[in-house]
């Protein structure tokens, strides 16, 4: 009778099934630590920052400084953690944050902190860990099998949101009895452990064959592929603006225990201990939500009850009824976040899985910071209860977005994409060899045409998302059933890693598009090398085998496009 619920806890899809694989279990364990510890600092700073001024604006900027590095270097972060070992990243960007948070509390200590110093440090803190977070999220695919990943993905939040119901309370304790030095300090301790287990993990990985990219090149493909992928898209849009409107409650916290509770540090802990509460058992619950609503609908219910518990928080005095409120805002704020993330997550190659968390970081963490900013001003000019009453107001209005940006199905790219032998190159090739010109002729049935017309702006998608870019069909008009699809990649590098980068789920697409082709013989492929004027050696001469150079592999010409 007792073990029936362990068993479907730890099922291949429930939530603790990551829990089985001991790497996964011990990353995650140290993680909660280091979450604890972080928001125990954010009480401290936040609390300091109150007693520092009066100013709603400042106080605000404190959760604005955490977020904002997330914004601006989550893409650069992400081209990083696809680059190179994402252990040796992780382990980077927490040294980064433990110096920052060392330096905060010495200075502290010494009774050195100003607004501004304190700002800073957040802000370095921050940048650590928006380094540290899509290496992190990224690297969950390397120690979880695919069915489990969407419990991983729900077990990070509660990682962050165990630490949120406890953390604030402790931190809140710790502010009161010690100050804030004391915060600042046991968020530097507590990275500690995070460090060992990293450092000790023994990740195995599958060296490339092909170089790595630069870091600019690297943040340009992340782009051009989130660009041509409507439903990472959206997902982000969605995002940014539950962000942007949600963002008022972490923000005006402090102020909502100060002015509305007229409480302190300890009422300020346990305000967002009830919301962090709220967080984890919202997190619990995202396989059953999932397995009963669509992504739109789901995100259709959180957001509604997200508006009614922010109108609570704005209207009581009573903290019991807050913290209630509360726990409901945290319960469907974590539902929202995590069916973003799980979104974004399974919807995006393992090449590229850095920079698409990155963006979802990035859309995540600057809609707050924006709006932490937007609502310590408007704060400073109407109140902190107008403040959330207008916050509930546009979180009420927020489903209206679906009618445009409707919530999509999650997509199957996560797949690892299967690599292809080199086509046959008779012209000596160096990787920076290019531009590259592909043609592909198709001959289909003229009743077929609007069908296939429409595969082919899938196709479209696909090939741009992973590299190539001058894209186009045409057709013959001298012979109606040949059509002709034509694309460039700006080097012979680029186009092995284009060919390399397809997805099984993007090569069914295209399979679909070459069963349109008529006739006994296959599709025809061209690859040309395109040559400007002047350009051409007529010299025959030994090509530099630069180590940089990539020899193509012989095989049987026009295998795969």
């Amino acid at each position: 009778m007792t073990e029936q619920p362990k068993r479907s806890l730890f099922a291949a899809d429930g939530v603790a099934a990551p829990l089985r694989y001991a790497v996964f279990r011990r990353i995650w364990l140290a993680s909660l630590l280091s979450n604890l510890g972080l928001l125990i600092q954010g009480v401290g700073a936040a609390w300091a920052m109150t007693q520092m001024t009066t100013s709603a604006d400042m106080v605000a900027l404190v959760q604005t400084a955490l977020m904002l590095p997330i914004m601006l270097i989550s893409m650069p972060a992400g081209a990083v953690a696809d680059m190179y070992d994402r252990r040796i990243v992780a382990l980077v960007s927490l040294s980064i944050a433990l110096v920052g948070a060392t330096a905060l509390s010495v200075l502290a200590w010494l009774g050195l902190v100003t607004p501004q110093i304190l700002l800073i440090f957040c802000f370095i803190v921050g940048s650590g860990m928006a380094l540290f977070g899509p290496a992190w999220q990224s690297s969950v695919t390397e120690q979880v099998p695919a069915e489990t990943l969407p419990s991983a993905v729900a077990l990070n939040g509660i990682s962050y949101n165990i630490a949120r119901s406890f953390g604030p309370a402790i931190g809140g304790i710790v502010v009161a009895t010690a100050g804030a030095v004391a915060a600042f300090a046991a968020n530097a301790v507590l990275y500690i452990p995070l460090l060992v287990v990293l450092f000790l993990w023994r990740r195995t990985t599958e060296p490339s064959r092909l170089p790595r990219e630069r870091l600019n090149r690297a943040i340009v493909s992340g782009v051009r592929y989130i660009a041509n992928s409507p439903s990472i898209r959206i997902v982000l849009a969605r995002t940014l603006v539950t962000g942007v409107i949600g963002g008022s409650v972490s923000a005006l916290m402090p102020l909502v225990a100060r002015d509305l509770l007229h409480g302190g540090a300890q009422t300020y802990g346990i305000m967002l201990g009830a919301f962090g509460m709220g967080a984890v058992i919202g997190a619990l619950n995202i396989t059953a939500v999932r397995k009963r609503m669509n992504g739109e609908a789901a995100v259709r219910a959180c957001t509604l009850s997200m508006a009614g518990a922010i109108a609570a928080v704005a209207l009581s005095r009573e903290p019991v009824l807050t913290a209630a409120a509360l726990v409901i805002a945290g319960a469907v704020w974590m539902l929202a976040v995590a069916l973003f993330n799980i979104g974004v997550q399974l919807s995006a190659p393992r090449w590229v899985a850095g920079r698409s968390l990155a963006a979802f970081q990035a859309s995540i963490a600057g809609g707050i910071a924006i709006g932490s900013w937007g609502w310590g001003r408007l704060t400073d000019a109407a109140g902190v209860e107008t403040a959330l009453l207008v916050s509930a107001a546009l979180m009420f209005a927020s489903p209206l977005l679906g009618l445009w940006l409707r919530m999509p199905p999650v997509g199957a790219r996560n797949e690892d994409a299967e690599v292809l032998a080199d086509p046959e190159v008779r012209l000596p090739l160096t990787g920076r060899s290019g531009p590259l010109v592909v043609e592909i002729e198709y001959r289909v049935d003229q009743e077929s045409a609007r069908a296939f017309h429409n595969v082919m702006q899938e196709v479209q998608l696909s090939r741009q998302r992973n590299g190539a870019y001058g894209w186009s069909i045409a057709r013959d008009i001298a012979d109606p059933e040949l059509w002709t699809e034509r694309y460039h990649c700006p080097t012979w590098l680029d186009y092995l890693r284009q060919r390399n980068r397809t997805t099984q789920s993007e090569r069914a697409l295209h399979q679909r598009a070459i069963d349109f082709h008529l006739g006994p013989d296959p599709i025809r492929v061209r690859r040309m090398l395109e040559r400007p004027f002047g350009s051409v050696r007529w010299k025959e001469d030994t090509p530099d085998r630069a180590a940089n150079e990539v020899l193509p592999v012989a095989t049987a010409a026009g295998s795969s496009t």
